[in-house]
């Protein structure tokens, strides 16, 4: 059933950053004017944040594969270079955490990226990145919607725009990371083979590009309705990723197959094993904790948000590695990256950065770091997750639901009975300890924990937990259920 809107809701609707850009419905809300107008804004205010400490007055401004992007970078790059700052305007789309790289590379005020992530097909969005190559602080879009109503400064003269090619620095630097002999040898004489799920996003053409050889890339063309789904590394959006490598057979006997997949700007990662099974960052993490500490000799905090894996600071103990945990959005991470040295920070949803690289999620990084990982372990993922287990003697299942709310007003009932009445048994198992930074995460006598958590801007209920099996899992998600529908 169609549903009537008015214009003005659109029209009307504020400007608004949430955790990584402003986004919209694109010719409702998300609309060249105010891309121009936004982007204009943005420039100043990276202008009046990071212009002392580099010297510059260039803007980088890139663009992802979605409806419009392109259009949508030229228009923000025209209305940059109007308000007097010089721009470098990507040539074509590329990652995310290649407009960051390039910022930092370029000596830049910041970047501009025209992206909606892993949003479906109606939506794009702005993202603005800091000098320094991750996005900015929530102080500095703060003061980008503060001077939206405010008139723009005229320019003394007009800046100039140049096109570059953002892959060739980017590429560089990730090739730099690995031993990309190694890989290449390895996918070449088929010891391993490589399956690339690109959700026809940002990363398409990618791990070629990195690795100078042939892999199995799906997706990878262009679709602006993303196939009726989203861009997001889900198993509901993967399942021909998931099948096409069930069904395969490598070449050669005892071949490894490897498959990874990407959001639509490539800044969050899902792996598939040999046998089709997805994989989560859940499970990356603590693989990648290992690798690079035991085959770089890298060392650091490891950052971990309340939804990650309790199997995380375990593997991190293994190698004396001190863990810290925040509440769940990538800039958290990434201004702890900011203040000590960091080794690997990463969240449930793919998000995963290094505090070698930038304070930004890289996807296609991480790609590297976790084909490397097979190569230089000759195991499958999940056989190497699996050892893990053993050696922590921790094993456990993971997942998480979203459970619509009937309004906001049940929502606050709920956040209120949480904050004056917390439960201290949840399935039948006293609760040992809750953690309250951001929902209430609470910790189990069985070393297992839930995670209740309320989105900021429509009544929805966000439900996570871990346990030893699956079958605990979702005891706990039902419980949580049962406890809202009772209060709500």
């Amino acid at each position: 059933m169609a549903i009537a809107l008015s214009p003005s809701a659109f029209i009307d609707k504020p400007i608004k950053f949430g955790t990584d850009g402003w986004r919209g419905m694109i010719a409702a809300d998300f609309t060249f004017g105010r891309v121009a107008h936004v982007a204009a804004i943005a420039a100043h205010v990276l202008k009046q944040c990071y212009g002392a400490q580099t010297g510059s007055n260039t803007v980088i401004v890139g663009h992802d594969r979605r409806f419009l992007s392109p259009e949508f970078a030229h228009t923000a790059a025209e209305a940059i270079a109007a308000a007097g700052f010089d721009v470098m305007l990507t040539e074509g789309f590329a990652p995310t955490p290649a407009f960051s790289w390039a910022a930092k590379s370029q000596g830049a005020l910041g970047a501009i990226v025209i992206t909606a992530s892993h949003n479906p097909a109606a939506y794009n969005g702005l993202k603005i990145k800091s000098a320094f190559g991750g996005s900015v602080p929530p102080e500095v879009t703060q003061q980008v919607e503060a001077q939206l109503d405010t008139p723009l400064p005229s320019a003394a003269q007009a800046g100039q725009i140049q096109s570059f090619d953002p892959w060739l620095s980017y590429c560089a630097e990730l090739q730099s990371k690995v031993d990309l002999a190694g890989i290449q040898r390895a996918i070449a004489d088929g010891t391993v083979t490589v399956f690339a799920d690109v959700m026809h996003g940002a990363a398409a053409t990618g791990l070629e590009r990195l690795l100078g050889v042939g892999i199995h890339e799906l997706h990878g063309d262009a679709d602006p309705l993303f196939e009726g789904g989203a861009p997001e590394p889900l198993p509901k959006y993967l399942q021909r990723m998931l099948q096409t490598v069930k069904d395969y057979t490598p070449e050669q006997p005892g071949g490894l197959t490897v498959g990874l997949v990407f959001d639509g700007d490539s800044d969050r990662i899902a792996a598939v094993d040999g046998q089709g099974n997805f994989l989560s960052s859940q499970v990356l993490i603590p693989i990648l904790i290992d690798h690079l500490t035991t085959v770089h000799g890298l060392s650091g905090e490891v950052i971990k948000t309340i939804s990650g894996s309790n199997l995380i600071p375990k593997v991190a103990a293994m190698h004396n590695l001190p863990v810290h945990e925040t509440a769940i959005g990538y800039k958290y991470i990434a201004d702890r990256m900011l203040e000590t040295q960091v080794l690997i920070g990463g969240e449930e949803s793919g998000g995963v950065g290094y505090g070698h690289h930038i304070p930004e999620r890289d996807a296609l990084l991480s790609a590297l770091y976790v084909l490397e990982s097979v190569v230089k372990s000759g195991l499958d993922l999940s056989d190497r997750y699996r050892q893990f287990q053993d050696t922590t003697g921790y094993h456990s299942d993971y997942d998480r639901i979203d459970l619509p709310l009937a309004s906001m007003a049940v929502r606050a009932k709920l956040l209120e009975e949480l904050e004056n009445n917390c439960p201290q048994a949840i399935a039948g198992k006293a609760v040992t300890h809750c953690l309250a930074i951001d929902g209430y995460k609470f910790s189990l006598e069985d070393d297992s924990w839930l995670l209740i958590r309320f989105s900021g801007t429509e009544p929805v209920l966000r439900l996570y937990s871990e346990a030893a099996t699956l079958d605990e899992v979702h005891k706990h998600l039902a419980w949580a259920k049962d406890w809202a529908n009772a209060i709500g």
